[in-house]
């Protein structure tokens, strides 16, 4: 059996193997008064053992959400079962700036936690300990990687001249919002416009020039439509709109909008001013049309019936 001068040492040497690990080690008892602070939360909180032992953990750290906190905490005492946090749930528990290079790109350190309890020589949990991982590396990696995914999600998405729906993506959303009507019969119209003249505007100004006029009309379709409503860039110079929660009386106003914003509008490009209109065909989703495709066909027919107007109009195409 080990003497008293045995048992310290071991003591002894536990302590300082718990002040010199990389993780933070906090104790608190039931009136969650701080009984142990180690190293790592010295270093981290640049607050003294001195400092914080005896005080109150809301206190001295307000920024710890206290209601949920003491939930977590209660389970622990009431179950004798260890608890967890990870810093997807709650990033992290106690607010540390972070100082590592290597994930620079974090203002605050991420954390998992979790909190154990401690059962004293008569088998009574009186004190609970927070054991703190720093976590930051992988967070940041995961989340660079998630919004890489995200970006190369859109991009895959996104006409990258006009920044609309390409048009698989918006083809797509046809499809769906095909499918919804069926189940639903909820009014939804598709217009198709294109822009009036477009190659006069290459062969007179150059494709730059070109680019420039299908950009604007992209910005003045976005700044038109509603937040609810589906735009696309169909192919060259021509887009599609899906708008839904709307007869075809309704896209015919949303159409008549945009065609007069971009006919009194007016596009520079090196220093020269270039005016053009669009066409536009309407076509409402009804019984009558089958497929997407056909949604598509009467649309178009609409289009070809405003370009035979002499252009720069809407026309309503409606298949019996």
């Amino acid at each position: 059996m080990p003497n008293s001068d045995d048992f310290l040492k071991e003591f002894h040497w536990l302590m300082d193997v718990l002040q010199d690990i990389d993780v933070g080690l906090v104790v608190l008892n039931k009136d969650f008064e701080i009984e142990l602070w180690n190293s790592f939360m010295q270093n981290h909180s640049a607050k003294l053992p001195t400092h914080v032992l005896g005080k109150n953990l809301f206190e001295m750290f307000p920024e710890v959400p206290a209601a949920w906190f003491q939930r977590k905490v209660q389970t622990v005492f009431t179950l004798h079962n260890p608890a967890f946090t990870t810093w997807e749930q709650r990033p992290y528990l106690f607010k540390f700036l972070n100082y590592r290079l290597i994930t620079g790109v974090a203002d605050f350190m991420y954390q998992n936690c979790t909190i154990l309890p401690l059962t004293n020589t008569s088998g009574q949990i009186e004190h609970i300990c927070i054991i703190i991982y720093d976590v930051t590396e992988v967070a940041v990696n995961r989340l660079q990687l998630q919004k890489a995914n995200d970006q190369l999600h859109t991009l895959s998405r996104t006409d990258g001249l006009t920044r609309l729906l390409n048009r698989k993506a918006w083809e797509q959303s046809l499809e769906e919002e095909f499918k919804r009507f069926q189940r639903n019969n909820a009014a939804v119209s598709l217009i198709m416009f294109d822009i009036d003249h477009f190659k006069k505007v290459n062969d007179g100004y150059g494709h730059p020039a070109g680019d420039e006029v299908i950009r604007a009309t992209a910005n003045i379709l976005r700044a038109s439509q509603r937040e609810i409503d589906i735009a696309g860039r169909y192919g060259g110079e021509e887009f599609a709109v899906i708008l839904l929660n709307c007869d075809a009386d309704g896209a015919k106003v949303f159409a008549e909008r945009l065609r007069q914003s971009i006919e009194n509008f007016t596009v520079t490009h090196n220093g020269i001013d270039i005016k053009y209109t669009i066409s536009l065909g309407i076509s409402e989703l009804g019984p009558c049309i089958s497929n997407p495709t056909d949604w598509i066909e009467t649309a178009d027919k609409g289009l070809y019936q405003a370009k035979e107007n002499g252009r720069n109009k809407s026309v309503i195409f409606s298949k019996k």
